[in-house]
């Protein structure tokens, strides 16, 4: 069994949702989840034989929400060299705004340039398009369920 984290950054409370949402279906699949509140945040480094999926929406004009953006600064502050860690990043945003999904994209480019790999290609959820992210977020589950299983054959 594999253990993944999952670490969410909400203004309004949708991605804390589907973090919590996508935790206990990926629980069903027989993987240990761990979801990080952001109280948690401080020092934590993903760890290279874990798999980490990040939640996060978008604030402002593409920013990342207040309670991840003191992790994000600090992992690019301390930029761990990260080669074996597997990632996946989902981000809700709104697509007539032109920084759609600006903090998913931060963290996407900060993670490759820890080296890690991206498991799945981000998945960028529009408000416009749907009410209910953690639908999407639930399709979603089988991309990132078969992209783990390819890990281990």
């Amino acid at each position: 069994m594999e253990k993944v984290n999952l670490v969410f950054g909400t203004v309004y409370g949708s991605a804390q949702f589907v973090a919590e949402t996508l935790t206990s279906k990926i629980a069903e699949l027989d993987f240990e989840t761990n979801l990080i509140q952001s109280s948690d945040l401080t020092g934590f480094v993903p760890k290279e034989d874990e798999l980490l999926i990040i939640v996060t929406s978008t604030t402002g004009q593409g920013d990342l929400p207040d309670d991840i953006a003191p992790w994000f600064a600090e992992m690019k502050s301390a930029a761990p060299y990260l080669p074996g860690l597997r990632y996946s990043i989902i981000g809700l945003g709104d697509s007539s705004y032109e920084t759609f999904c600006g903090a998913a994209k931060q963290f996407d480019e900060l993670f490759a340039e820890l080296g890690a790999k991206p498991l799945t290609a981000r998945l960028d959820i529009d408000a416009c398009e749907t009410m209910e992210p953690e639908t999407d977020a639930v399709q979603w589950i089988s991309t990132w369920h078969s992209a783990a299983q390819s890990l281990n054959q």
